[in-house]
């Protein structure tokens, strides 16, 4: 497992999902996102947060699974500030590890510019993306009402 440097941990539980809408609500795959679509999402998904002594969460990485047969990799970003160190790597690496994660038939994830740090874990192209579908939304949450789970 990847040692992270002085001053930083990983936690499963420890989640401050108002740290996580901060910097989600401006990324470009959810301009916009409301706090509780955020919260609702951590709810049901399993995540990792990184913490930087005295500063709080400072990155975050979200997985959607059945932690059984598939997974979706999503949500994941290191504050700028804290770039440069290995840090994004690391909390790629725990979730990897995760015991719920093992022995999945499918682990997919989208990105717009980091396919490198993504290959190092073994992630590739889609190996026959003919067959893949997707609706998507982009800027949705800018334009439109979130539907009402409470």
């Amino acid at each position: 497992m990847k040692v992270l440097p002085p001053g930083y941990r990983l936690s499963f539980d420890d989640i401050d999902a108002a740290a996580a809408h901060a910097f989600l609500t401006t990324a470009y795959w959810c301009e916009g996102i409301p706090l509780p679509t955020v919260q609702r999402a951590i709810a049901h998904s399993l995540c990792i947060a990184l913490h930087a002594d005295t500063q709080g969460q400072v990155g975050f990485a979200r997985v959607v699974t059945d932690r059984t047969t598939f997974a979706y990799l999503c949500d994941v970003y290191v504050l700028p500030a804290h770039r440069g160190q290995g840090l994004a790597d690391g909390m790629i690496q725990a979730l990897l590890a995760h015991p719920d994660l093992q022995g999945l038939r499918r682990f997919m994830l989208f990105t717009r510019d980091a396919h490198a740090l993504y290959a190092h874990h073994g992630f590739q192209p889609l190996a026959t993306p003919d067959r893949g579908m997707e609706v998507v939304r982009p800027g949705m949450y800018l334009t439109a009402t979130p539907p009402d789970h409470a």
